[in-house]
């Protein structure tokens, strides 16, 4: 199955190239170090290196602070740091900026055996840690033949995902079976791992619990409120494909109702929509102003007549948050699984969640439990009830401070997770 699963991937090369560069033209990191996604890299030195791979920007904001954490205890060591998504690596450049040369960062190769190889051959990593959700069998198949441990953590697997492995499971539960430990993010997680056969499975927590919200950007939160005047605000986060035209619509429907109108944040989970959803504002005779533009003009104040702010910005969701008083997590008005909650409840808003959250099921059914979060059956009800808490400040107040102890309480999986690192690790001890 692993040598057909190789032919496929070989015979879809040429299209996963142009792919690249059909999704330059939004993105231009997509068409830059091609050399890096076949398995050529620059020269390096031979220094201990711990690899991390992190598919995307989430995955990146992820791993920060374990990759801090093992910066901080192996400092023999460097760590590298592989994306598949030009907004990984974006992100993973903004957020380590402070580290210098002990951190490196590089596109990991298409899951083909020479690519992965030379890869392997190239940074002689000592060991492999995924995160989240990657399991790619040729991968795990060359880090066993390098005797490089495997080791997955902050994993997560989703009924849908388990179902679509367990489709695939000649080819997907031997990969699964290679991994060396694995620090699953929650109960229902660890026992879904376990039914592709791993049974040593162990949970930790959810990492992003253990992410310090930057001060420059609460800072910037405010600054950025401070240019709203006296309206309250709204914040649609990480929405994705067909949720805006949703929100839209219920925007549309009750803002004619509203003595008092606050402004909408919206802020799309991918930024090669940006330009869609301004269209789309524009299309619907919405005013707005995009965050790009505030950027660029530092005096700019948004009067009552911006009905919506687009935030056309990466790296900033923290500074979103500060700026708002409730939020909803998109993802979740569509069947898409959801968004986490976390951020969000670092920051001590409100949480809206729609009915699809069935890949953060259990974070956001503690979240709604500890009163921090509500579940909403559509855009409508999402509005209304963000409505319901901009006229009800104690509510809005309690619900705020849940969330912030909520996410205090879940506090320490990256601790938990680098005791299980520290076994692979031994012979280089701090």
């Amino acid at each position: 199955m692993r040598a057909l699963y190789s032919l496929i991937w070989g015979l879809s090369l040429p299209f996963a190239l142009f792919r690249l560069w059909w999704r330059g033209r939004r993105e231009p990191g997509y068409r830059q170090h091609i050399a890096e996604r076949l398995g050529f890299y620059p020269a390096s030195g031979s220094i201990p290196t711990i690899w991390v791979h992190a598919v995307s920007a989430g995955e990146t904001r992820a791993a920060e602070p374990l990759i801090r954490a093992l910066l901080a205890t192996r400092p023999q060591h460097r760590l590298l740091l592989t994306h598949m998504t030009a907004t990984g690596r974006e992100t993973g450049g903004k957020l380590f900026a402070d580290v210098g040369i002990r951190l490196s960062q590089a596109y990991l190769p298409y899951d083909i055996n020479w690519m992965i190889r030379r890869f392997i051959r190239h940074f002689h990593p000592e060991l492999c840690i995924l995160i989240e959700t990657e399991v790619w069998p040729n991968l795990i198949a060359q880090c066993e033949v390098h005797q490089v441990p495997v080791t997955l953590v902050n994993a997560r697997l989703s009924e849908k995902s388990l179902r679509k492995a367990l489709r695939l499971s000649s080819l997907i539960l031997p990969a699964a079976h290679a991994i060396r430990a694995v620090a699953a993010q929650s109960n229902p997680d660890a026992q879904r791992l376990q039914q592709l056969g791993i049974s040593h499975a162990v949970v930790t927590g959810n990492m992003k619990f253990d992410v310090t919200p930057p001060p420059l950007m609460e800072e910037k939160g405010i600054a950025l409120r401070q240019r709203f005047g006296n309206r309250q605000v709204i914040l649609c986060a990480s929405t994705r494909d067909g949720e805006e035209e949703l929100i839209l619509d219920a925007f549309q429907e009750q803002l004619p109702l509203l003595s008092e109108k606050p402004l909408l944040i919206i802020t799309p989970r991918h930024p090669q929509r940006f330009d869609q959803i301004a269209a789309l504002l524009g299309s619907r005779n919405l005013r707005y102003v995009r965050r790009s533009a505030m950027e660029q003009d530092a005096t700019m104040q948004l009067g009552n007549e911006v009905q919506i702010l687009l935030g056309d910005s990466m790296g900033e969701m923290y500074m979103y948050y500060a700026a708002s008083d409730v939020a909803f997590v998109g993802g979740s008005l569509v069947p898409l699984g959801g968004h986490n909650l976390i951020e969000a409840c670092a920051m001590g808003k409100p949480v809206l969640t729609g009915l699809h959250t069935f890949n953060f099921s259990e974070i956001t059914d503690q979240a709604i439990a500890a009163e921090a979060a509500l579940r909403v059956d559509g855009a409508r009800s999402m509005l209304q009830e963000a409505l319901a808490l901009l006229a009800d400040a104690p509510q809005r107040q309690h619900m705020g401070r849940q969330a912030h102890g909520f996410f205090l309480q879940h506090q320490g999986a990256t601790a938990r997770t680098m005791q299980i690192l520290d076994g692979f690790l031994k012979q280089n001890p701090r």
